[in-house]
């Protein structure tokens, strides 16, 4: 488990690296060519706010899995350990539950947008949705891997790359 754990989270960091970096070549080859040659790429605007949305579903599993997103913690601060595991469990599900409405949402609005065109690219919208899908399953597979140490310990993944206490202190 501890190896498909490993790739998973290599693959999905690579998938957000490769997105980053080709959507900041595409912008900044769009704003050196607009202001050196007067010309600029018609596509670029519309690809790079594509990519940035795939970046915002795909990179939302990472955050997650090292208690990066915002959270109000007060309650479970405040009660003693049995409770506060109980307000955890609740917390699970109602996340388990919210994943599976964006699988389910993301897959309806690709079915209902397999046949619009985006303006420049003309590609079906339905690839652009499809961020939401896969997603929310990313995030699923993301909480599987960390929610029992989160319910139990109130513990969330952590190595080199991420510091959620860090991040959340700037």
């Amino acid at each position: 488990m501890q190896a498909f754990e490993r790739y998973f989270l290599a693959a999905n960091r690579w998938a957000l690296i490769l997105l980053l970096a080709a959507m900041s070549v595409i912008i900044f080859t769009n704003v050196v060519l607009r202001y050196t040659t007067n010309q600029s790429i018609e596509w670029a605007e519309e690809v790079s706010r594509h990519m940035m949305i795939w970046l915002t579903f795909l990179g939302a599993g990472p955050v997650l899995r090292y208690g990066g997103h915002i959270a109000v913690e007060n309650l479970q601060d405040a009660l003693p350990r049995p409770a506060a595991v109980a307000v955890r469990i609740v917390v699970a599900g109602l996340l388990f539950a919210f994943f599976g409405f964006m699988v389910w949402y993301g897959w309806l609005y690709m079915e209902r947008t397999m046949f619009q065109l985006t303006a420049v690219t003309q590609i079906p919208f339905a690839y652009i949705y499809s961020a939401m899908l896969i997603g929310g399953v990313l995030l699923i597979v993301h909480w599987l891997l960390v929610v029992r140490g989160y319910v139990l310990h109130r513990e969330f993944a952590s190595d080199a790359h991420f510091d959620a206490n860090a991040s959340a202190s700037l």
